[in-house]
């Protein structure tokens, strides 16, 4: 086999393969007895067919590609080998001649990873902003927490308020046509929390146990479903129960019930503990996220449009998958933000991801910064844990797709890149 490269513009090579004929010869006439294997042909058992009716039969341009497709991995991980190509995408072949008695050419091209001029990485001061504990984040945690050990009363003597919880039946209507997912039969309506349309939960409190009553809203005008933007709607609202929240008193008891405390002072210093470990998790956070920003910053990469075009297309698929889960349609998405606009947030968030990735491998490869098997163990671990699930069971799951087993990895050598520059700079926190 002989290979010559030939350079080309954005990071591209071309790769001239020739095949000696014997070996083209064989491949095609084992691509032959493979396809035979599998058609059907009249008049002969599956394999059986000779060469000259397989060709018949599929084409003599099939055998050849078949022939191709077996040929080229091995020949161009050869050339990747002998010319230490640096790939970050599969090669592709634009074109061959293949005839048989003659030596098989191919011409592939493939992509190589672009050149990284790295800015200074160590011995960086990174200033970064603190993240103090608010003066009133006791207070708010333990309202949170007397608000989660309350307890609901249904009330029968006494309009609704607007801190209560009214189960409603409700049924909506806009523009003379029924509002689709716009209606509900006992539904728990928290006033004084509501994510319905505004005015919504406003217009009930005040009402009564079984009264029945209309209300008038507008639908906000960056509201999903295109045919509701902005539009007026009628909700026929009936209340069917009334319920008020008894949140129980802070003392010793309290403390008691909730964890293993003897007293409030107990249970105020366990929150204390609490926020002062957020605040310091927040501050790794900021940290580490500043000291790689200001590493990347300061790196140099011309990166290729067509790396962007295809992280554009794997970020719009994980987009479509992320939106469709929380029950939002892409088109009704493109139709509301526009394409354009769309398209400009896909480019700049393709290249912050492309960018990233690179600096990180260039790193790794500069500090010979190796991922080991320990390594990806502990990035399951850390998924498992976030995910609930055994390790070994989000092994099972997630191990039999290479690219999302490609997409781990990638994730723990982040990791420890990323160790490696908060162990290599200094972070003043301001």
């Amino acid at each position: 086999m002989k290979v010559t490269l030939e350079k080309e513009k954005e990071n591209v090579v071309k790769l001239d393969i020739t095949i000696p004929a014997k070996d083209a010869a064989d491949a095609y006439n084992k691509a032959v007895h493979r396809i035979s294997q599998y058609v059907n042909i009249d008049g002969f058992r599956k394999g059986k067919a000779p060469r000259a009716v397989v060709e018949r039969h599929v084409g003599t341009e099939r055998i050849k590609q078949e022939a191709i497709e077996s040929l080229m991995p091995s020949a161009i991980n050869q050339a990747v080998v002998d010319n230490k190509l640096d790939l970050v995408a599969q090669p592709y072949i634009t074109s061959y001649n293949y005839n048989i008695g003659e030596d098989l050419t191919v011409t592939a091209k493939a992509e190589l990873r672009p050149e990284v001029t790295l800015g200074q990485y160590k011995g960086l001061t990174v200033e970064v902003k603190d993240s103090p504990i608010e003066e009133d984040a006791m207070q708010k945690s333990i309202d949170n927490l007397l608000n989660r050990h309350s307890e609901q009363v249904t009330v029968i003597d006494r309009p609704a308020k607007d801190t209560d919880i009214a189960v409603i039946d409700f049924e909506g209507t806009a523009n003379g046509e029924k509002i689709q997912g716009g209606d509900a039969k006992n539904y728990p309506l928290d006033l004084a929390h509501s994510n319905f349309i505004p005015g919504f939960a406003e217009q009930i409190a005040g009402k009564n146990l079984n009264d029945e009553f209309d209300i008038k809203v507008t639908f906000p005008e960056d509201y999903h479903d295109e045919k509701l933007k902005g539009q007026p709607a009628t909700f026929k609202i009936k209340i069917n129960e009334i319920k008020e929240r008894k949140v129980p008193e802070l003392n010793d008891e309290f403390a008691q019930k909730v964890g293993p405390f003897k007293t409030v002072d107990d249970l105020k210093a366990d929150i204390q503990k609490y926020l002062e470990s957020e605040r310091e998790r927040t501050n790794k956070m900021n940290s580490e996220n500043e000291v790689f920003k200001t590493v990347v910053d300061s790196a140099k990469v011309d990166i290729p449009q067509s790396m962007i075009d295809r992280e554009v297309n794997s970020l719009r698929e994980e987009y479509k998958q992320r939106l469709a889960a929380q029950g939002i349609n892409w088109e009704a998405l493109v139709k509301s933000q526009g394409e354009d606009q769309l398209l400009k947030n896909l480019n700049e968030d393709a290249l912050v991801r492309i960018k990233n990735s690179l600096v990180i491998d260039k790193i790794a490869k500069e500090e010979g910064i190796k991922l080991e098997q320990k390594d990806v163990e502990k990035k399951f671990t850390q998924l498992s844990s976030a995910y609930g699930i055994k390790p070994q069971d989000l092994i099972k799951q997630l191990g039999k797709n290479p690219e999302v087993l490609a997409s781990i990895s990638q994730q723990a050598l982040n990791d420890k890149v990323r160790d490696f520059l908060m162990e290599n700079n200094k972070v003043e926190i301001k």
